[in-house]
Protein backbone atom coordinates (compact mmCIF):
# COMPACT_ATOMS: atom_id res chain seq x y z
CA UNK A 1 0.00 0.00 0.00
CA UNK A 2 2.71 2.60 0.96
CA UNK A 3 4.56 1.93 -2.38
CA UNK A 4 1.10 2.89 -4.27
CA UNK A 5 1.01 6.33 -2.37
CA UNK A 6 4.53 7.88 -2.70
CA UNK A 7 3.65 9.39 -5.87
CA UNK A 8 1.18 12.73 -5.03
CA UNK A 9 -1.02 11.54 -2.95
CA UNK A 10 -3.37 8.80 -4.52
CA UNK A 11 -6.97 8.91 -4.05
CA UNK A 12 -7.04 5.02 -3.54
CA UNK A 13 -4.95 5.71 -0.30
CA UNK A 14 -7.16 8.60 0.88
CA UNK A 15 -10.67 8.73 0.14
CA UNK A 16 -13.25 8.17 2.66
CA UNK A 17 -16.17 5.90 2.69
CA UNK A 18 -18.61 5.41 -0.16
CA UNK A 19 -20.87 7.64 -0.41
CA UNK A 20 -24.85 6.91 0.38
CA UNK A 21 -27.32 5.87 -1.65
CA UNK A 22 -29.67 8.21 -2.71
CA UNK A 23 -32.72 7.07 -0.78
CA UNK A 24 -30.35 8.10 2.73
CA UNK A 25 -29.77 11.91 1.20
CA UNK A 26 -32.59 14.63 1.28
CA UNK A 27 -33.74 17.65 2.91
CA UNK A 28 -33.69 17.88 6.59
CA UNK A 29 -35.48 16.25 8.78
CA UNK A 30 -37.04 17.86 12.05
CA UNK A 31 -35.67 16.01 15.10
CA UNK A 32 -35.71 16.80 18.46
CA UNK A 33 -33.57 20.08 20.06
CA UNK A 34 -31.15 18.85 23.39
CA UNK A 35 -32.63 19.77 26.46
CA UNK A 36 -29.68 22.45 26.79
CA UNK A 37 -31.77 24.88 24.59
CA UNK A 38 -33.66 27.14 26.44
CA UNK A 39 -35.08 29.38 23.61
CA UNK A 40 -37.46 28.42 21.04
CA UNK A 41 -35.99 26.73 18.15
CA UNK A 42 -36.53 23.94 15.47
CA UNK A 43 -33.82 21.69 14.88
CA UNK A 44 -33.32 19.34 12.04
CA UNK A 45 -30.58 16.33 11.45
CA UNK A 46 -29.67 14.67 7.83
CA UNK A 47 -26.63 13.24 5.76
CA UNK A 48 -25.27 14.97 2.84
CA UNK A 49 -24.59 13.78 -0.48
CA UNK A 50 -20.73 13.09 0.48
CA UNK A 51 -22.34 11.34 3.86
CA UNK A 52 -21.11 13.34 6.13
CA UNK A 53 -23.93 13.44 9.08
CA UNK A 54 -25.06 16.92 10.20
CA UNK A 55 -27.52 18.82 12.92
CA UNK A 56 -29.07 22.40 12.43
CA UNK A 57 -31.22 24.38 14.67
CA UNK A 58 -33.13 27.76 13.68
CA UNK A 59 -34.11 29.72 16.34
CA UNK A 60 -38.04 30.87 15.83
CA UNK A 61 -36.81 34.16 16.65
CA UNK A 62 -33.84 34.02 14.33
CA UNK A 63 -31.41 37.35 13.69
CA UNK A 64 -30.36 36.40 10.12
CA UNK A 65 -26.72 35.22 11.01
CA UNK A 66 -25.78 31.54 10.38
CA UNK A 67 -22.70 30.15 13.10
CA UNK A 68 -21.34 27.34 10.94
CA UNK A 69 -19.43 24.61 13.55
CA UNK A 70 -16.41 22.61 13.12
CA UNK A 71 -15.91 19.95 15.19
CA UNK A 72 -12.14 19.29 17.03
CA UNK A 73 -10.87 15.93 17.47
CA UNK A 74 -10.28 14.55 14.93
CA UNK A 75 -12.60 11.47 16.08
CA UNK A 76 -10.78 8.61 14.72
CA UNK A 77 -13.72 6.34 13.38
CA UNK A 78 -14.28 5.18 10.00
CA UNK A 79 -17.67 6.25 9.45
CA UNK A 80 -19.36 9.52 9.83
CA UNK A 81 -21.04 9.73 14.05
CA UNK A 82 -24.34 11.14 13.63
CA UNK A 83 -24.12 11.38 17.29
CA UNK A 84 -21.47 14.01 17.33
CA UNK A 85 -23.13 17.02 15.46
CA UNK A 86 -26.09 16.75 18.25
CA UNK A 87 -23.54 16.37 20.80
CA UNK A 88 -22.03 19.42 20.02
CA UNK A 89 -25.50 21.37 19.62
CA UNK A 90 -26.20 20.94 22.63
CA UNK A 91 -22.09 22.10 24.05
CA UNK A 92 -22.87 25.12 22.17
CA UNK A 93 -26.13 25.88 22.35
CA UNK A 94 -25.62 29.64 23.86
CA UNK A 95 -25.08 30.20 19.83
CA UNK A 96 -29.02 29.33 19.58
CA UNK A 97 -30.28 30.92 22.85
CA UNK A 98 -28.63 34.01 21.25
CA UNK A 99 -30.85 34.04 18.01
CA UNK A 100 -28.17 32.50 15.52
CA UNK A 101 -28.71 29.51 13.46
CA UNK A 102 -26.45 26.83 14.21
CA UNK A 103 -25.11 24.03 11.69
CA UNK A 104 -22.26 21.54 12.25
CA UNK A 105 -20.92 18.80 10.15
CA UNK A 106 -20.18 15.47 11.87
CA UNK A 107 -17.47 15.38 8.40
CA UNK A 108 -17.95 12.40 6.25
CA UNK A 109 -15.29 10.08 8.18
CA UNK A 110 -13.49 10.18 10.94
CA UNK A 111 -9.63 10.20 11.16
CA UNK A 112 -7.12 13.41 9.93
CA UNK A 113 -8.15 15.55 7.45
CA UNK A 114 -8.29 19.18 7.91
CA UNK A 115 -9.09 19.94 3.86
CA UNK A 116 -11.98 17.28 3.94
CA UNK A 117 -13.72 18.75 7.16
CA UNK A 118 -13.49 21.94 5.70
CA UNK A 119 -14.98 20.74 2.62
CA UNK A 120 -17.52 19.41 4.59
CA UNK A 121 -18.22 22.65 6.45
CA UNK A 122 -18.64 24.49 3.39
CA UNK A 123 -21.05 21.62 1.94
CA UNK A 124 -23.57 22.19 5.32
CA UNK A 125 -23.61 26.21 4.63
CA UNK A 126 -24.50 25.53 1.04
CA UNK A 127 -26.87 23.26 1.97
CA UNK A 128 -27.94 25.46 4.68
CA UNK A 129 -28.50 27.95 2.04
CA UNK A 130 -30.91 25.89 -0.22
CA UNK A 131 -33.18 24.74 2.84
CA UNK A 132 -33.70 27.29 4.66
CA UNK A 133 -32.73 30.88 2.98
CA UNK A 134 -29.35 32.78 2.62
CA UNK A 135 -28.32 34.45 5.73
CA UNK A 136 -27.79 37.73 6.37
CA UNK A 137 -24.56 36.98 7.95
CA UNK A 138 -22.67 33.45 7.85
CA UNK A 139 -19.94 33.15 10.66
CA UNK A 140 -17.74 30.03 11.44
CA UNK A 141 -16.72 28.41 14.75
CA UNK A 142 -14.36 25.94 15.05
CA UNK A 143 -13.07 25.11 18.81
CA UNK A 144 -9.67 22.94 19.10
CA UNK A 145 -9.07 21.39 15.90
CA UNK A 146 -12.10 22.83 14.68
CA UNK A 147 -10.33 25.53 15.37
CA UNK A 148 -7.87 24.38 12.25
CA UNK A 149 -10.58 23.71 10.36
CA UNK A 150 -12.49 26.63 10.45
CA UNK A 151 -9.27 28.52 9.73
CA UNK A 152 -8.76 26.69 6.90
CA UNK A 153 -12.48 26.95 5.72
CA UNK A 154 -12.05 30.09 5.49
CA UNK A 155 -8.81 30.33 3.12
CA UNK A 156 -10.00 27.90 1.06
CA UNK A 157 -13.57 29.51 0.05
CA UNK A 158 -13.54 32.37 2.24
CA UNK A 159 -10.91 34.98 0.52
CA UNK A 160 -12.66 36.09 -2.85
CA UNK A 161 -14.59 39.13 -3.45
CA UNK A 162 -17.79 37.74 -2.82
CA UNK A 163 -16.78 35.46 0.36
CA UNK A 164 -19.55 33.64 1.54
CA UNK A 165 -18.39 33.73 5.01
CA UNK A 166 -18.42 37.18 6.51
CA UNK A 167 -16.57 36.86 9.93
CA UNK A 168 -14.42 33.60 11.69
CA UNK A 169 -14.32 32.84 15.59
CA UNK A 170 -11.58 29.86 16.91
CA UNK A 171 -11.79 29.11 20.46
CA UNK A 172 -8.31 27.11 21.83
CA UNK A 173 -7.61 26.42 17.97
CA UNK A 174 -4.79 24.30 16.67
CA UNK A 175 -3.44 27.03 14.82
CA UNK A 176 -0.02 25.80 14.40
CA UNK A 177 -0.92 23.67 11.79
CA UNK A 178 -0.52 19.95 11.01
CA UNK A 179 3.24 20.39 10.08
CA UNK A 180 4.09 21.80 13.46
CA UNK A 181 1.33 21.93 15.58
CA UNK A 182 1.59 17.80 16.55
CA UNK A 183 5.84 18.23 17.27
CA UNK A 184 5.43 18.16 21.07
CA UNK A 185 3.54 15.09 21.07
CA UNK A 186 6.50 14.05 18.56
CA UNK A 187 8.64 14.70 21.29
CA UNK A 188 6.68 13.02 23.85
CA UNK A 189 6.37 9.70 22.05
CA UNK A 190 10.49 9.42 21.63
CA UNK A 191 10.97 10.77 25.01
CA UNK A 192 8.06 8.32 26.46
CA UNK A 193 9.75 5.62 24.40
CA UNK A 194 13.49 6.38 26.19
CA UNK A 195 12.42 6.32 29.54
CA UNK A 196 9.56 3.78 29.53
CA UNK A 197 10.78 0.97 26.81
CA UNK A 198 7.16 -0.26 27.15
CA UNK A 199 5.68 1.25 23.79
CA UNK A 200 6.43 -0.72 22.35
CA UNK A 201 7.79 -3.23 24.23
CA UNK A 202 11.20 -5.07 23.77
CA UNK A 203 9.46 -8.34 23.28
CA UNK A 204 7.22 -6.66 20.55
CA UNK A 205 7.39 -5.99 16.84
CA UNK A 206 9.27 -3.06 16.60
CA UNK A 207 8.28 0.09 14.61
CA UNK A 208 9.72 3.36 13.81
CA UNK A 209 7.68 6.07 16.61
CA UNK A 210 6.62 8.14 14.04
CA UNK A 211 4.07 5.84 13.38
CA UNK A 212 2.58 6.46 16.36
CA UNK A 213 1.61 2.38 16.35
CA UNK A 214 1.68 -0.37 13.87
CA UNK A 215 -1.19 -0.47 11.54
CA UNK A 216 -2.14 -3.74 13.21
CA UNK A 217 -2.02 -3.34 16.93
CA UNK A 218 -5.36 -3.97 18.73
CA UNK A 219 -4.11 -1.87 21.33
CA UNK A 220 -6.93 0.09 23.27
CA UNK A 221 -6.67 3.60 25.13
CA UNK A 222 -7.14 1.54 28.13
CA UNK A 223 -4.15 -0.79 27.39
CA UNK A 224 -2.03 2.57 27.14
CA UNK A 225 -3.07 3.93 30.01
CA UNK A 226 -2.16 1.06 31.95
CA UNK A 227 1.77 0.92 30.35
CA UNK A 228 1.49 4.72 31.09
CA UNK A 229 0.47 3.82 34.85
CA UNK A 230 3.06 1.11 34.66
CA UNK A 231 6.14 3.38 34.19
CA UNK A 232 5.51 6.61 35.77
CA UNK A 233 2.31 5.55 38.29
CA UNK A 234 0.94 8.77 36.95
CA UNK A 235 -2.53 8.27 38.13
CA UNK A 236 -1.14 6.81 41.93
CA UNK A 237 -0.98 9.07 44.49
CA UNK A 238 3.15 10.45 45.01
CA UNK A 239 3.31 8.29 47.90
CA UNK A 240 2.73 5.50 45.92
CA UNK A 241 4.85 5.58 43.08
CA UNK A 242 8.32 3.79 42.97
CA UNK A 243 11.70 6.19 42.94
CA UNK A 244 12.35 5.14 39.24
CA UNK A 245 8.17 5.74 38.71
CA UNK A 246 8.68 9.07 40.15
CA UNK A 247 12.06 9.96 38.12
CA UNK A 248 10.53 8.84 34.85
CA UNK A 249 7.36 10.78 35.25
CA UNK A 250 9.32 14.29 36.51
CA UNK A 251 11.64 13.96 33.08
CA UNK A 252 9.12 13.25 30.71
CA UNK A 253 6.69 16.33 32.07
CA UNK A 254 10.22 18.50 32.50
CA UNK A 255 11.32 17.60 28.93
CA UNK A 256 7.80 17.97 26.86
CA UNK A 257 6.15 20.77 28.94
CA UNK A 258 3.00 18.89 29.01
CA UNK A 259 0.88 19.35 32.28
CA UNK A 260 0.33 16.21 33.76
CA UNK A 261 -3.11 16.37 33.98
CA UNK A 262 -3.01 15.56 30.53
CA UNK A 263 0.01 13.42 29.74
CA UNK A 264 -2.42 10.80 29.06
CA UNK A 265 -4.28 12.27 26.20
CA UNK A 266 -1.48 13.77 25.04
CA UNK A 267 0.27 10.30 24.57
CA UNK A 268 -3.29 9.02 23.04
CA UNK A 269 -2.81 11.58 20.23
CA UNK A 270 0.85 10.45 19.77
CA UNK A 271 -0.17 7.29 19.28
CA UNK A 272 -3.54 6.71 17.93
CA UNK A 273 -3.93 9.95 15.95
CA UNK A 274 -0.21 9.66 14.57
CA UNK A 275 -1.26 6.46 12.99
CA UNK A 276 -4.05 7.61 11.70
CA UNK A 277 -2.41 10.55 9.76
CA UNK A 278 0.80 8.14 9.00
CA UNK A 279 -1.82 6.30 6.90
CA UNK A 280 -3.24 8.97 5.11
CA UNK A 281 0.15 10.14 3.80
CA UNK A 282 0.95 6.86 2.36
CA UNK A 283 2.90 5.74 5.42
CA UNK A 284 5.96 7.72 5.03
CA UNK A 285 6.67 10.34 7.83
CA UNK A 286 5.55 13.68 8.39
CA UNK A 287 7.32 14.01 11.50
CA UNK A 288 10.91 14.82 12.55
CA UNK A 289 12.96 14.67 15.55
CA UNK A 290 16.19 15.26 13.85
CA UNK A 291 18.13 17.87 15.29
CA UNK A 292 16.18 18.43 18.44
CA UNK A 293 18.12 19.11 21.95
CA UNK A 294 16.05 18.01 24.63
CA UNK A 295 16.95 19.71 28.25
CA UNK A 296 15.05 19.55 31.40
CA UNK A 297 16.16 16.35 31.96
CA UNK A 298 17.97 14.56 35.35
CA UNK A 299 20.14 13.72 32.21
CA UNK A 300 20.38 15.54 29.01
CA UNK A 301 23.70 14.13 27.53
CA UNK A 302 22.30 10.35 28.27
CA UNK A 303 18.37 11.25 26.62
CA UNK A 304 20.19 13.08 23.48
CA UNK A 305 22.32 10.19 22.92
CA UNK A 306 19.85 7.54 23.46
CA UNK A 307 16.01 9.33 22.02
CA UNK A 308 15.01 7.69 18.84
CA UNK A 309 15.59 9.85 16.23
CA UNK A 310 14.06 10.06 12.50
CA UNK A 311 13.39 13.11 9.29
CA UNK A 312 10.57 13.60 7.64
CA UNK A 313 10.06 12.41 4.47
CA UNK A 314 9.67 15.43 2.47
CA UNK A 315 6.66 14.48 0.12
CA UNK A 316 4.76 13.25 3.56
CA UNK A 317 5.73 16.44 5.31
CA UNK A 318 4.16 18.71 2.42
CA UNK A 319 1.01 16.56 2.12
CA UNK A 320 0.50 17.31 5.60
CA UNK A 321 1.53 20.74 5.39
CA UNK A 322 -0.82 21.53 2.67
CA UNK A 323 -3.88 19.81 4.26
CA UNK A 324 -3.38 21.24 7.45
CA UNK A 325 -1.09 24.41 7.80
CA UNK A 326 -2.46 27.90 7.78
CA UNK A 327 -1.47 30.36 5.18
CA UNK A 328 -2.31 33.72 6.69
CA UNK A 329 -4.50 34.50 3.54
CA UNK A 330 -7.59 36.00 5.52
CA UNK A 331 -9.88 38.79 3.96
CA UNK A 332 -12.70 38.61 6.46
CA UNK A 333 -12.68 39.48 10.48
CA UNK A 334 -11.25 36.68 12.71
CA UNK A 335 -11.54 37.16 16.60
CA UNK A 336 -9.98 34.55 18.63
CA UNK A 337 -10.25 33.54 22.10
CA UNK A 338 -8.04 31.06 24.19
CA UNK A 339 -7.25 29.68 27.52
CA UNK A 340 -3.80 31.24 28.40
CA UNK A 341 -3.43 27.75 30.78
CA UNK A 342 -5.25 25.33 28.02
CA UNK A 343 -3.16 22.06 28.46
CA UNK A 344 -3.74 20.77 25.49
CA UNK A 345 -3.60 23.09 22.32
CA UNK A 346 -1.25 25.60 24.02
CA UNK A 347 -1.83 29.35 24.03
CA UNK A 348 1.29 29.85 21.97
CA UNK A 349 -0.59 28.25 19.02
CA UNK A 350 -2.23 32.46 19.01
CA UNK A 351 1.82 33.41 18.41
CA UNK A 352 1.93 31.02 15.85
CA UNK A 353 -1.26 31.98 13.89
CA UNK A 354 -0.49 35.62 14.51
CA UNK A 355 2.66 34.99 12.50
CA UNK A 356 1.00 33.27 9.81
CA UNK A 357 -1.03 36.43 9.40
CA UNK A 358 1.31 39.17 9.48
CA UNK A 359 3.83 37.19 6.62
CA UNK A 360 0.75 38.41 4.31
CA UNK A 361 0.16 41.34 6.08
CA UNK A 362 -3.03 40.51 6.99
CA UNK A 363 -3.03 40.81 10.54
CA UNK A 364 -5.86 43.32 10.74
CA UNK A 365 -8.00 41.29 10.02
CA UNK A 366 -7.30 39.63 13.39
CA UNK A 367 -8.27 40.17 16.92
CA UNK A 368 -6.83 38.13 19.67
CA UNK A 369 -8.35 37.70 23.34
CA UNK A 370 -7.34 35.23 26.51
CA UNK A 371 -8.74 34.20 29.31
CA UNK A 372 -7.57 33.33 32.71
CA UNK A 373 -8.91 29.69 32.59
CA UNK A 374 -7.49 26.37 32.62
CA UNK A 375 -9.59 23.77 30.33
CA UNK A 376 -9.58 23.15 26.92
CA UNK A 377 -12.60 21.44 25.49
CA UNK A 378 -14.61 24.15 26.82
CA UNK A 379 -14.54 28.09 28.17
CA UNK A 380 -17.56 29.98 29.77
CA UNK A 381 -20.62 30.36 28.49
CA UNK A 382 -21.09 33.97 29.18
CA UNK A 383 -17.08 34.59 26.97
CA UNK A 384 -18.68 32.23 23.99
CA UNK A 385 -21.86 34.61 23.87
CA UNK A 386 -19.66 37.62 24.75
CA UNK A 387 -17.33 36.49 21.74
CA UNK A 388 -19.96 35.67 18.76
CA UNK A 389 -21.59 39.55 20.24
CA UNK A 390 -18.61 41.14 19.57
CA UNK A 391 -17.43 39.53 15.92
CA UNK A 392 -20.88 39.78 14.59
CA UNK A 393 -20.99 43.59 15.46
CA UNK A 394 -17.29 43.98 13.73
CA UNK A 395 -18.50 42.46 10.61
CA UNK A 396 -21.98 44.66 11.02
CA UNK A 397 -20.06 47.49 11.14
CA UNK A 398 -16.59 47.19 10.21
CA UNK A 399 -15.59 48.78 13.89
CA UNK A 400 -12.44 46.17 14.66
CA UNK A 401 -12.82 45.52 18.38
CA UNK A 402 -9.99 46.06 21.02
CA UNK A 403 -9.68 42.81 23.32
CA UNK A 404 -10.43 45.28 25.89
CA UNK A 405 -14.26 45.81 24.58
CA UNK A 406 -14.37 42.29 23.48
CA UNK A 407 -14.05 42.08 27.73
CA UNK A 408 -16.50 44.37 28.65
CA UNK A 409 -19.32 42.87 26.57
CA UNK A 410 -18.83 39.68 28.89
CA UNK A 411 -20.76 40.97 32.21
CA UNK A 412 -24.22 41.38 30.65
CA UNK A 413 -23.94 37.83 29.10
CA UNK A 414 -22.76 36.75 32.57
CA UNK A 415 -26.14 38.33 34.35
CA UNK A 416 -27.75 35.92 32.20
CA UNK A 417 -25.44 32.66 31.86
CA UNK A 418 -23.45 33.29 35.51
CA UNK A 419 -19.99 31.63 34.18
CA UNK A 420 -17.89 33.72 34.72
CA UNK A 421 -16.19 36.40 32.93
CA UNK A 422 -11.96 35.67 32.90
CA UNK A 423 -10.58 38.17 30.04
CA UNK A 424 -7.10 38.86 30.19
CA UNK A 425 -6.95 41.85 27.54
CA UNK A 426 -3.11 42.79 28.23
CA UNK A 427 -2.03 38.95 27.38
CA UNK A 428 0.29 38.64 25.24
CA UNK A 429 1.46 34.79 24.06
CA UNK A 430 4.72 33.61 23.78
CA UNK A 431 6.95 32.27 20.45
CA UNK A 432 5.42 29.18 19.72
CA UNK A 433 8.57 28.14 19.40
CA UNK A 434 9.22 29.24 23.57
CA UNK A 435 7.20 26.34 24.25
CA UNK A 436 7.64 23.85 21.63
CA UNK A 437 10.80 22.73 20.06
CA UNK A 438 11.87 23.97 16.94
CA UNK A 439 12.64 21.44 14.12
CA UNK A 440 16.06 23.35 12.84
CA UNK A 441 15.78 23.66 8.93
CA UNK A 442 12.13 22.75 8.82
CA UNK A 443 10.28 23.71 5.71
CA UNK A 444 7.13 25.71 6.01
CA UNK A 445 5.47 25.64 2.44
CA UNK A 446 4.41 28.79 1.06
CA UNK A 447 0.10 29.30 -0.20
CA UNK A 448 -0.22 27.75 -3.61
CA UNK A 449 -2.82 29.13 -6.38
CA UNK A 450 -6.02 26.77 -6.88
CA UNK A 451 -4.09 25.72 -10.28
CA UNK A 452 -0.98 25.14 -8.67
CA UNK A 453 -2.85 22.96 -5.61
CA UNK A 454 -5.12 20.88 -8.49
CA UNK A 455 -1.50 20.34 -10.37
CA UNK A 456 0.28 18.73 -7.71
CA UNK A 457 -2.08 16.81 -6.00
CA UNK A 458 -5.25 16.58 -8.06
CA UNK A 459 -7.17 16.63 -4.80
CA UNK A 460 -8.81 19.45 -2.52
CA UNK A 461 -6.84 17.67 0.69
CA UNK A 462 -6.51 14.40 3.23
CA UNK A 463 -9.20 12.44 2.47
CA UNK A 464 -10.82 13.92 -0.63
CA UNK A 465 -11.26 12.33 -3.48
CA UNK A 466 -10.58 13.61 -6.90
Amino acid sequence: MAAGCVAGILAACLVGPAHPSAAAVGAPAPTPCPAELTAGARCYSGQDAHGAHYTVAVPREWNGTLVLHAHGGPDLGAESDPRRSSDDLARWSVMVDQGYAWAGSAYRRGGYGTRMAASDTESLRRLFTKEFGRPATTLVHGQSWGGNVAAKTIEMYGTGAHSPYDGALLTNGVLAGGSRGYDYRVDLRVVYQYYCRNHPRPSEPSYPLWKGLREDSAMTHAGLRARLEECTGYASPAADRTPVQQRNLDDILAVTKIPERTLESHLGFATFTFRDIVKRVGLRSPFSNEHVRYSGSHDDAALNAGVERFAADPSARRDLSYDSDLTGAVGIPVLTLHAIDDPTAFVEHEAAYLDSLTGTHRQRHLVQTFTQESEHSGLSTSEYAGAVSALSAWVRTGRKPSPESVASRCPAFDAVYGTGCFFRPDHVPAPYASRVNPRPGATHWPAMTRAQERAWSGIEGIGIAP
